[in-house]
């Protein structure tokens, strides 16, 4: 499989990124940059950390503009896979391709700390290999973390396994 992972202006995870799906993980990997317009033949994308453009509007509404959304968008329509990783999940939203907005932190401030997360099911591809009986120690770091979308986007989102909120 070939992963494409995109850098904004800003992003400050995708060199992390790389250097785990190229490096330990072995898989093929392609640097897109934000002003490119195809997706060089990539299988996967990856939309990375950071602060897309410094996050000055809201987290990710202007890398939703960028050049390479267009194909991003086009390669999740066709029902490709696309992966988005703190920032790169609020650009998702931003896009439109997930639905719901990711809103200020409810204490107001930047959270930045280890949680524990246990998948409920394996039939997503990011689960499918997860042990359900084990909590994993996962980083996060946000002051916009607090995903919000109707009890009905909610219920649809989690009965088909296609976002881990």
């Amino acid at each position: 499989m070939k992963f494409g992972v995109i850098t904004f202006p800003g992003s400050n995870c995708d060199q992390d990124m790389i250097y785990v799906l190229k490096d330990i993980l072995g898989q093929e990997v392609e640097e897109l940059w934000h002003k490119d317009t195809d997706l060089k033949g990539c299988d996967a994308i990856v939309l990375p950390g950071g602060f897309s453009y410094g996050d000055y509007l809201r987290s990710g509404a202007i890398a939703r503009f960028s050049p390479v959304m267009t194909a991003v968008i086009e390669h999740a329509n066709k029902g490709g896979f696309v992966l988005g990783v703190c920032n790169g999940f609020q650009i998702l939203c931003e896009s439109g391709l997930l639905p719901g907005a990711l809103l200020h932190n409810n204490n107001q401030k930047f959270i930045c700390k280890n949680v524990y997360l246990k998948p409920e099911s394996n039939s997503a591809k990011l689960t499918e290999h997860l042990d359900q009986n084990k909590a994993y120690k996962i980083p996060i770091a946000h002051g916009e973390g607090r995903f919000h979308a109707s009890d009905a986007v909610m219920k649809e989102l989690n009965d088909n396994d296609q976002v881990l909120v």
